[in-house]
């Protein structure tokens, strides 16, 4: 069987409908939004207190950006880390990097070593070869023998030196993908667009990382956390002025076989996909909220029972949701604070 991905389709519909019912009986104009489909999801732009027409200029400028970095941070169709990847493949490798691309790997490199180097950029080989780099997925096992040696290789974005816009490499196993950083990093640079434009109130929503300016009619914005296994929401929450929210889950990319359920969230000590963990939500805060809240979440989710609340403190995460493989939630004291819990029949579990 072929699984398609359709992570977007919930958020897209669950913010729409919060979005109404908040909206409903105002006196102030409805707010303007827009969607499209990029990054291989869906993505929502609502802009209040504006009017219409600047409203719309200012989408389309954030939707080009958007396009823009979906072309030059793809994994496995022609652009910038196209072609960076292909240099890489040899040994030794060096060359020149657009500034861009140099400042995203340099700071995706101080994140990765931060969460213990289990947010892992440089496992794009690994993901390949669970057919994960591509936009329909067909069921398989790998290699075991290919699999153990592209985890001994211990590729790491600490493998490719920077020096302005000058990299070098001697790892060859090294494979970058950016999927786990891209959103996020968007989500920055459409903020502090808004911002910049004068926009003080709006909501942005890449695929459920979703990051909030401002409120709209003197009331913060409300978003919904996907359950995992149900097409509704398991909790709804207020988002406040420069707060983000990101999700990794199993749900989102991920096949099936012999019963057993193999998602696109790879464990680099192993690489195998993890299997102990549904989904994990967190809340980022501060001038890189955006990228913070999709970065974070990947180690969050792969650390796994035993590691997660650990390694929520190492990325200065305080608000946490996890729901294990048997669907139980463990949220962070801060967390179960601001939910409003829509399934009551999850069971939960408040940490310190």
């Amino acid at each position: 069987m072929m699984v398609r991905s359709h992570w977007g389709r919930f958020f897209a519909m669950c913010l729409g409908s919060f979005a109404t019912v908040l909206l409903a009986g105002c006196a102030h104009p409805p707010p303007y939004k827009q969607q499209a489909y990029v990054f291989g999801t869906l993505v929502d732009i609502t802009i209040a207190g504006e009017p219409e027409a600047k409203a719309r200029q200012v989408t389309d400028h954030v939707l080009a950006e958007f396009d823009r970095l979906h072309h030059e941070l793809h994994a496995w169709e022609p652009g910038d880390l196209q072609r960076l990847n292909d240099q890489l493949a040899k040994s030794p490798a060096s060359g020149t990097l657009a500034p861009e691309l140099a400042a995203i790997l340099q700071d995706a490199t101080r994140d990765s070593a931060q969460g213990d180097w289990l947010f892992n950029p440089a496992i794009g080989n690994l993901i390949h070869l669970w057919g994960f780099q591509s936009d329909t997925f067909v069921p398989h096992l790998p290699d075991k023998n290919e699999i153990a040696r592209l985890v001994k290789a211990n590729p790491r974005l600490s493998d490719v030196r920077i020096e302005g816009t000058h990299f070098s490499s001697t790892n060859p196993a090294l494979r970058i993908d950016l999927g786990g950083y891209a959103k996020g990093y968007a989500l920055d640079l459409a903020a502090n667009y808004l911002r910049s434009q004068g926009v003080k109130n709006a909501l942005i929503n890449i695929g459920g990382n979703i990051i909030a300016l401002g409120q709209h009619d003197n009331r913060p914005w409300k978003v919904g956390i996907q359950h995992p296994r149900q097409a509704s929401a398991i909790a709804t929450l207020e988002l406040h002025d420069g707060e983000a929210i990101g999700t990794s889950g199993d749900y989102q990319r991920y096949f099936e076989l012999n019963g057993v359920r193999y998602c696109h969230l790879i464990d680099p000590r192993t690489g195998w996909p993890v299997q102990g963990t549904q989904a994990v939500t967190i809340i980022a805060h501060g001038p890189h909220a955006g990228t913070l809240s999709d970065v974070a979440s990947k180690p969050i989710f792969i650390g796994g029972a035993s590691e997660w609340r650990v390694l929520a403190d190492k990325m200065a995460i305080t608000e946490v949701l996890r729901i294990d493989a048997s669907g139980r939630a463990s949220l962070t004291r801060t967390m179960a604070a601001r939910l409003d819990w829509q399934d009551k029949s999850v069971p939960l579990n408040i940490v310190p």
